[in-house]
Formats: C-alpha cells, sequence, structure tokens
C-alpha cells in the first residue's frame, strides 16, 4: 500500500491490482456462501417445516444477504479501486456490478434495520406496561396496529387530503414551468449510456487534456493531498470558443472517470416565477448527491454555457474592439472584404469565426410562456416574477460551498438526543476515555465536481463563482490550429476507408494547411461527405478529388458550378491572380493554401492564406503586406484592363480600414521616403532641395490615398473605433499616405511581372481551383521579382 505521508498519488498499476484483489475476495467470499448454503437448507426445511421451494428460496435470499453483508464490511476498511485511465472494460464492468451491488444491499441493511428499532421500541413499550410477550409478538402487533391506524378513514383521509390539496395548488400555479426545468437537468449512471467518448478522442487541445488528467487523478486520489493540509478544488471552468472540444472533453472525463454524470444547460436556470430557478438548483444538487451516494460517493455536474447564470451580477461589460479581425469579418468565412475573397487565417480570426458559429441562447420555454411572461413583467424592472436570473447564481454558489456539509438529520439527531442527556445532569460528558455523547455529525462524504463551459471572456463571469473553492480551475480550450487539425484529421481518417496516398506525412500537412478554420465537427463531416462521394462513384474509399470535392461542398454548397462568361471569367482570375502575387510577395510568413474563381457565396472567386506559425501580434511591416494583398486586385485590374470592376470595392472598403486601425488602434505611420541623387529618364536630374522634394512625394501618395479612400467613403466607418481615425484630419493624412504607398508597391509589383500573373490566371481559368502544394509549387515557380522604383520619376506614379 502506497505510504500516507506521501504526496504521490497511487499508480494506475496499483489501482489495477488493487481491482484485481478486490475480485479474488469477491469470489472467495462467494465461495464460503455456497459452501455454506446446504447448512442454511436443512435448517429451513427440517427444523422450521417449510417446503423444499420454500426452504430454496430462504437460502438464496439469505445467502444472498450475508454476502452482502460482507461486502459491506470489507468496503468500509478497503478503499474503492481507481480505474480512471484504464482500458480495462472488464475491470471496470466489474466495479459497476459491485458498487450496484454495494448500493443495493446498503438500503435494504438500513430498512431492515429502521424496522428492528420500531418492533423494539414497540416490545419495549409492552414490557413496562406489563402485557408481556416476545420480541417476534412485538413485531406483529405493530404491524396490526400500523394496519388498523391505516384502515381508520378519518386518519387516512388526513394523511391523503392535506398533502394533496397543497401539492396540486402548486402544480397548478408553477409545474409546468418547474417541470420544464427540472426535465432539462439529465443523469446518466455508468452503464446507463455509452457516449463512445475516450480522453484520446479529444484531439488539437493537448494543454488542456494534460491539466484535466491532473485535475482528474486528483480528484479521485486526493486523500493524500488532504491528509498534507492541502483541499482539493471543487469545481472546473473549461473556457473556449464553440466547437473547440469542451463538451466532448466532460464526456470523456465522466467515461474514465466511472462515476454518475449530471448535465443541465445554463438555459435550463432561467424560469420565469421566481423562486423556480432556485428550486431548480437544489433539485440538481440533491440528483448529484442520490447519485453520488449510490455509486461510491463521486459525482459530476456539467453545466454547458455556464455564462447564461454566471454572468457578472453588475451587468454585462460592454465589448471593445481589440484587433483587426473585430472589425473586418465578412461573411459565414470571416473574410477580410465584404466582397469576400481575401481570407488570412490568424489566431484571432479563429476565434471570431468560431464565436460567430456559437448557436443563439433560445429560451427553453415555448413562445406563449415566453409572451405571458412578458405580459406578466411588463414595466417591471428585471421582471416581477423573473427576479433578474439572481437566485439561481446566488442558489449555485450557495449549494457549490455546501455540498459537502454534515447530514441535515444527523445534525439534528445528535443535537436533541446531547441536550436531553445534557439535561440530565446525572450523566457525565465522559467516563475515562469513552465518550458517553452522540459524535458530532461529520461532513458528508460525496465528492460532487462542478464542471462549467462557456464561450465568453473570463472576465464577463462573476467573480464569486471562478474563484477559488469554487471553479477556480480554469482550462482554456484553443481554436484547431493547422498541428491541431493535422492530429484531428489523423483521428477521423483512421475511421473511414481511404486512399493510402492520403496517409503520407506531406499530404495529410497538405490538408492540415487547406482546412483553415474547421472544427472537429466539420472535419469529421468532410471525411464522412468524401467517402460517400467515393461511395456514388462505386469506389470503396475516398482519394484527394473527393476530400477536395467534400470541402467545397460543405464551405459553400452544392450550387458551385456557375460559369461566367469568357470575358468575365478572365477578369475574375486576373483579380484573384493579383492577390494571390502581392500576398506571396509581400506577405511574410504567411502562405497561399487556396486560389478559385469558383463563387462562394457573394464572392466570385476567393484567395486564402493562413500562418505558418501562431502569431500574437504584428509588425509594421507585416501590417502593410496585409494592405498590399488587399491592393493587389485593383493593380492587376487596372495593369491589365485600364480600368477596375466594381468587385475592388470591398478591398478598398478593408484596406482603409486597415490602415486606420495601423494608426488609430498601433500607432503606426507611411514608411518615410529618403531622398537620394537617382537620375530621371537616364540624364542628371536638377536637384531640388531633399525637404521640399519630400513633401511633395509625400503629397502625391496622400493624392492616391485619398481617392481610394473616397471610393471606400460607403462602408459603416461611422460605427467603429475607425470612423473616429478617418475624422481627424492629421490622422487621415497617415492613412492616406500609407495607402499610397501600398498601391505603388502593388502596381509597379503587377507591371514588372504582368506575364507571370497572366500566366497564373491561365492556371486557374483551367482548373477552376487550385489548394495546397500545388498553388505554393505554381507561385514559386513564377519566380516573382520586386522592382526598384524611382519616385522622382514622373512615370513611375500610376494614373488612377
Amino acid at each position: 500500500m502506497t505510504d500516507p505521508r506521501s504526496l504521490a498519488l497511487p499508480a494506475q498499476e496499483e489501482s489495477i491490482l488493487l481491482a484485481q484483489q478486490w475480485r479474488t475476495l469477491a469470489r472467495t467470499a462467494t465461495l464460503v456462501a455456497i459452501l455454506t448454503s446446504p447448512a442454511a437448507f436443512l435448517w429451513f426445511h427440517k427444523h422450521q417445516g417449510l417446503s423444499i421451494g420454500w426452504s430454496l428460496a430462504a437460502t438464496i435470499a439469505s445467502v444472498a444477504a450475508f454476502r452482502g453483508f460482507i461486502d459491506l464490511v470489507l468496503r468500509r476498511f478497503i478503499p474503492w479501486p481507481s480505474l480512471f485511465g484504464t482500458d480495462d472494460t472488464r475491470l471496470q464492468d466489474e466495479d459497476v456490478v459491485n458498487r450496484r451491488r454495494a448500493w443495493f444491499w446498503r438500503f435494504w441493511y438500513r430498512l431492515a434495520w429502521f424496522l428492528a428499532i420500531f418492533v423494539t421500541l414497540v416490545w419495549i413499550v409492552q414490557l413496562l406496561r406489563g402485557d408481556g410477550g416476545t420480541w417476534w409478538s412485538a413485531g406483529t402487533s405493530s404491524w396490526h396496529w400500523l394496519e388498523s391506524q391505516w384502515q381508520n378513514p378519518q386518519i387516512a383521509g388526513y394523511l391523503f387530503t392535506l398533502p394533496l390539496l397543497f401539492f396540486f395548488n402548486f402544480l397548478i400555479f408553477m409545474g409546468p414551468m418547474l417541470m420544464m426545468g427540472i426535465s432539462q437537468i439529465r443523469g446518466f449512471e455508468p452503464g446507463d449510456a455509452e457516449w463512445g467518448v475516450k480522453l484520446d478522442h479529444v484531439r488539437g487541445q493537448a494543454e488542456a487534456k494534460e491539466e484535466v488528467r491532473r485535475i482528474v487523478s486528483l480528484w479521485q486520489s486526493g486523500e493524500h493531498f488532504e491528509q498534507a493540509g492541502g483541499k482539493r478544488e471543487r469545481g472546473l471552468l473549461f473556457l473556449g470558443a464553440p466547437g473547440t472540444g469542451k463538451t466532448m472533453l466532460a464526456k470523456a472525463i465522466a467515461t474514465g472517470f466511472n462515476s454518475p454524470f449530471v448535465t443541465i444547460p445554463g438555459s435550463g436556470f432561467a424560469q420565469t416565477f421566481i423562486g423556480i430557478d432556485a428550486v431548480i438548483v437544489r433539485f440538481l444538487a440533491r440528483k448529484a448527491k442520490k447519485l453520488a451516494a449510490k455509486w461510491g460517493g463521486q459525482c459530476i455536474v456539467f453545466i454547458d454555457e455556464i455564462d447564461a447564470v454566471g454572468r457578472r451580477r453588475a451587468g454585462v461589460q460592454s465589448m471593445q474592439p481589440t484587433s483587426l479581425e473585430d472589425i473586418l469579418f465578412y461573411g459565414p468565412h470571416g473574410a477580410l472584404n465584404p466582397s469576400g475573397d481575401l481570407i488570412l487565417e490568424t489566431r484571432a480570426w479563429r476565434e471570431r469565426l468560431f464565436a460567430q458559429r456559437a448557436p443563439e441562447s433560445r429560451s427553453p420555454y415555448p413562445g406563449w410562456v415566453q409572451r405571458l411572461s412578458n405580459i406578466v413583467n411588463q414595466g417591471m424592472p428585471g421582471g416581477m416574477f423573473g427576479g433578474g436570473g439572481q437566485m439561481a447564481l446566488n442558489q449555485l454558489l450557495i449549494v457549490m460551498d455546501g455540498i459537502d456539509n454534515p447530514p441535515f438529520t444527523r445534525r439534528v439527531l445528535t443535537n436533541k438526543v446531547n441536550q436531553v442527556l445534557d439535561a440530565l445532569y446525572v450523566i457525565p460528558i465522559r467516563i475515562g476515555k469513552v465518550s458517553l455523547r452522540l459524535p458530532r455529525a461529520k461532513p458528508r462524504g460525496d465528492q460532487i465536481y462542478f464542471i462549467g463551459a462557456t464561450n465568453i471572456p473570463i472576465d464577463q463571469l462573476d467573480p464569486a463563482l471562478i474563484r477559488p473553492g469554487r471553479m477556480g480551475r480554469h482550462v482554456w480550450f484553443r481554436t484547431p490550429t493547422k498541428q491541431d487539425r493535422l492530429d484531428i484529421f489523423d483521428l477521423y481518417l483512421g475511421r473511414v476507408d481511404h486512399d493510402e496516398g492520403l496517409d503520407n506525412d506531406r499530404r495529410r500537412d497538405e490538408i492540415a494547411r487547406i482546412t483553415s478554420g474547421y472544427s472537429p465537427a466539420m472535419i469529421e463531416q468532410v471525411c464522412s461527405l468524401a467517402l460517400t462521394y467515393a461511395h456514388h462513384r462505386g469506389h470503396r474509399a475516398f482519394v484527394w478529388e473527393d476530400l477536395v470535392e467534400a470541402m467545397t461542398t460543405l464551405e459553400s454548397g452544392s450550387a458551385i458550378g456557375i460559369n461566367y462568361i469568357p470575358g468575365e471569367t478572365r477578369a475574375v482570375a486576373i483579380h484573384e491572380a493579383g492577390h494571390a502575387v502581392a500576398g506571396h510577395v509581400y506577405m511574410k510568413g504567411r502562405e497561399s493554401v487556396r486560389l478559385s474563381i469558383r463563387m462562394r457565396g457573394n464572392a466570385l472567386g476567393h484567395h486564402q492564406a493562413l500562418e505558418k506559425e501562431e502569431r500574437f501580434s504584428r509588425f509594421r511591416s507585416e501590417e502593410i503586406g496585409l494592405i498590399i494583398w488587399g491592393l493587389g486586385s485593383m493593380a492587376a485590374e487596372r495593369v491589365f484592363y485600364g480600368e477596375n470592376t466594381n468587385g475592388v470595392g470591398g478591398d478598398l472598403q478593408s484596406v482603409t480600414a486597415a490602415a486606420a486601425w495601423m494608426v488609430g488602434a498601433s500607432g503606426m505611420g507611411p514608411e518615410r521616403v529618403e531622398i537620394n541623387g537617382s537620375r530621371r529618364n537616364g540624364q542628371p536630374r536638377r536637384r531640388l532641395p531633399a525637404d521640399v522634394e519630400r513633401a511633395e512625394i509625400m503629397r502625391r501618395f496622400e493624392e492616391i490615398g485619398v481617392q481610394l479612400m473616397n471610393r471606400a467613403s460607403s462602408g459603416d466607418m461611422a460605427h467603429n473605433p475607425i470612423g473616429a481615425v478617418l475624422a481627424d484630419r492629421d490622422k487621415r493624412r497617415m492613412v492616406a499616405q500609407i495607402l499610397g504607398q501600398a498601391y505603388m508597391k502593388a502596381h509597379h509589383l503587377i507591371v514588372h511581372n504582368k506575364d507571370k500573373v497572366e500566366q497564373i490566371a491561365d492556371v486557374v481559368i483551367e482548373k477552376k481551383e487550385i489548394y495546397g502544394d500545388e498553388l505554393v509549387k505554381l507561385l514559386n515557380g513564377a519566380n516573382l521579382q520586386i522592382p526598384n522604383v524611382d519616385l522622382t520619376d514622373e512615370k513611375a506614379w500610376p494614373p488612377l
């Protein structure tokens, strides 16, 4: 056995060994009970005169009761084995059966003990009255007395009528609301439900899983920690965007923990009438306690969307933009521009994308109930009947603090008996070391653990809920990065038949790159959809083309085969090629993953890229690269056609906002222009004063930028921080200069590499859509060059 003074938790091998020893001990006890059964049968049949059938039934019952008694005695001195994290299903199944047997016999022995005390009291009363009789006759007379009282119509009427009247009046007034709330509390016992979820199935959250392993191990075997003076945490809070695996990990904990699992959504606490929400919290705690008592003293309560009940009681804080993605986020795929053809995967982009997919919180009640509630509460601050939703939070906090309080009946019994003994005076408190008083009621041995999940920032939750001792342990779930998606694909591709060519490292890395923003559920769906396409073609396993087609269908829907007229097809290809070329050259640390002229939503085509590494900040040169990327389309159209289409409107709006964000939120400005002695048209130029020439160049930058901003003035800039920047004359000038510099770079890049841009557009026209490695190879093979531009040369300035 482990040294109780050691802080080391019992190893998994020790737990398995203990479970095996329990199995041996249980079988031995069963064998002993069976070997003694003939003697019991003979005693019932010969000495008691029972028939063979009744003797056999009585023998079975007595042997089972004796076996259950031995089990209960042994369980008092030998701990339950901890099987968390083990894959031995046989041991886990035996553990479930043993716990169920222990609960069954504990219930019947307690009932028998209560009846024995009752009959003994009746027998003592008979002796004091001088009626005589035996203990058996006392039991018979007790039964006859109860039967006579039960048959008394007046007493029976009181016993039934009064409780029923109160109960039915309560049900008529509040019953429907209460039942709707209680119906959302779901309790699952081990062996009842099989979710098929294990810790290994939760992918892309390595840090979260490791933290949960550490916490659950402490929950399961924390006696050593408590003996050393520590205190186990009561609750655990999962923080992360929707679809990152919070609920899945909670189910995996319950499955591996081999304990009952109680769930309720946060909206289940929202009630129409005041007080009902507190009743539901109490019912939740009662259900958890009952299941914990039945299954060895442990139970997990999972509250999904806990922010519905656990927000700050002072009100929700106003949401302020913290990144450019909070301003530039359009469409279901989170494009940087309203036209939807520029998508860049970053950490902030994933957070916003997953938050957008969160389902809207809905009331659990039908519409007519909500309308009735609104009529009743009309004009009442916070709702006269609703209570503002704070009673549920307050009651939940009280329950979490008092979940292990000593039982109420035990405390009352101890208090009253000791009061009587003290009042007699003649009975001392103790004799030697033996106490003559009932011992103080000890805290319940049940361990109820609370797990909450939310997708809102932690600072919007009530501090009383997330403090240590309640939900003081916080586990963050990140949105899946490229490496996380690779891990998730390893799981789901292993479950479906696929071509062996998808199993090499290069192809798997490519798949992870082109699935920007995919959640685990989307990855599972795209694998299943790809297999559907393969089976439709008569193939057993799907190939790369099936996977790409499944991705396109999942993202854009099945109506993607729209053919443009030839002229428009080429214009769209030039537009997207301009984006791809500018992004490939100027967006360092990013990589193109998709180039398409297939319609996706309202976008005629799109170019998608991702950050090669997880980034939390960007330098000025990287921000400028994003703006050049956005202006690459307009530069390409004007170089090839001498004019631009209306498709650049969204690009101009987004780059204007991005430049304003650089100035107003990041303290960035335009590049400083250095004047040197360069020549103009091969001839020495007349040298102007440096400050005059620098001012002239910056003025011309500003002239271009102002034109671009004016063309994007139809956006809703006035409703976000960008509007404040553009309303300031000096800041607006800096924004215009940034845009002018960016457009100059995009323009000269396209001019210098015009033939290569045309070649890329031709490939896109031919294939409609290019993914992953094929696109990277195409862009690298173009050997794009950045030209040197003499800003003092009049021909260097593009006409607009």
